[in-house]
């Protein structure tokens, strides 16, 4: 198929497709520094925003900035600064050392502009260094374009409980709750309106793209937006799975489907499996297995768990299967699985709360729904989606 052939199959344009299509025209004349990793790609699944950015007549990127994973998206450690190898440019880590970018390395620039594919869950860490960068171009008057780009699990579900004000981190940047719902432009104006930044922001929408829609109903490349996040189906279990990431439980890091599988040496797949499928969660199943992570948490040591199965994602509520997998361990291995670190991503006391008093999920979730429902109130006035 001819790429003229291929440009006429129907998909989301996001961001960049839509500046691409307009000739670059809103970044005319710009001196623009480029927050992107390896997800910054146009529809046809291959050419790089730097790459495209970088060419076009006018626009001149002077600096790229990288978010955790670095550039090309192969890290998962402290990223250093660098060069990038095809433009020469200068590649400033935003992961690692310093999450904002300095005054010496936006000297001489006049656009922020951030293309970064999100996976919808607030503890994944992009949106984090999309707030810094929006904070550092609100201080020094530069403008901050955001390249849109669709929410993979949907920017219908919002779930879970939100931050506390005192609980702010780099993963947990901003009181939203744990699935957002939303775009990272979205967010980006829920960010400038919250917190009084008045940054000059233009967002880029994406078009084609509706508020129900799963990534696989873009007709766009499926690009592992970092190393352990493969497939839409892990995507949509990391807001619950993910969870545990702190806890001394492997979430399948070190596997072929990480957050499709969870387990420890401690564990017994077959109870574990037993309580939480007597637990009726909707849209999600748990099979008994072992598996042996290759890296990360319990390297070579061979684990009980069990792998989760969707059955509904349309009715899967990721949020609450983490939790009811947490009040599960919490009932059968009270000694032995570390109950206090879940609160490292909760970031909730009131509902780290409920769970170490093993409520029913049901009464734990009073905790925060109060809270939910004023978010998804005040969400409305910065969504761009039908």
């Amino acid at each position: 198929m001819t790429p003229e052939e291929l440009e006429e199959l129907p998909s989301v344009r996001t961001g960049i497709d839509v500046l691409a299509r307009d000739g670059y025209a809103l970044l005319d004349g710009a001196s623009v520094g480029l927050i992107t990793n390896h997800t910054g790609l146009l529809r046809d699944g291959m050419t790089a925003t730097v790459d495209a950015l970088h060419q076009t007549p006018g626009v001149r990127v002077k600096a790229l900035f990288g978010p955790e994973h670095g550039i090309r998206g192969l890290l998962d450690e402290a990223v250093p600064d660098g060069t990038d190898e095809r433009t020469g440019l200068p590649v400033h880590s935003l992961y690692g050392q310093r999450t904002e970018p300095t005054g010496e390395q936006t000297a001489g620039l006049d656009t922020l502009v951030f293309d970064v594919q999100d996976v919808g869950c607030r503890f994944y860490t992009y949106i984090s260094t999309l707030g810094h960068c929006l904070h550092a171009a609100a201080e020094r008057g530069l403008r901050f374009v955001v390249l849109d780009r669709p929410n993979p699990i949907t920017g219908v579900g919002v779930e879970g409980p939100l931050v506390d004000d005192t609980r702010l981190s780099f993963t947990a940047f901003h009181p939203i709750p744990v699935r957002h719902g939303m775009t990272v432009g979205e967010i980006a104006l829920l960010l400038n309106a919250e917190r009084g930044w008045k940054a000059n922001l233009v967002v880029v929408k994406c078009e084609g793209w509706k508020r129900g829609d799963w990534w696989d109903a873009t007709g766009l490349q499926w690009t592992n937006p970092s190393p352990n996040m493969r497939s839409l189906t892990q995507a949509t279990l990391y807001p619950g799975v993910g969870l545990l990431e702190f806890t001394n439980v492997s979430v399948g890091r070190g596997t072929d489907t990480p957050f499709e599988v969870l387990g420890a040496p401690y564990i017994e797949g077959r109870a574990l499996a037993y309580d939480l499928n007597a637990r009726g969660l909707p849209g999600v199943r748990f099979v008994p297995v072992r598996f042996t992570p290759t890296a990360s948490k319990f390297q070579g040591e061979p684990c009980g768990g069990v792998n989760l199965v969707i059955t509904d994602r349309n009715k899967l509520q990721p949020v609450r299967t983490g939790l009811e997998i947490a009040l599960a361990l919490r009932a059968l291995y009270l000694e032995e699985w570390q109950a206090s670190k879940f609160l490292t991503l909760l970031a909730n006391r009131s509902a780290m709360d409920g769970l170490l008093a093993s409520e029913e999920y049901a009464t734990l979730q009073k905790r925060f729904v109060p809270d939910l429902r004023a978010f998804s109130r005040a969400r409305a006035d910065f969504l761009l989606y039908e």
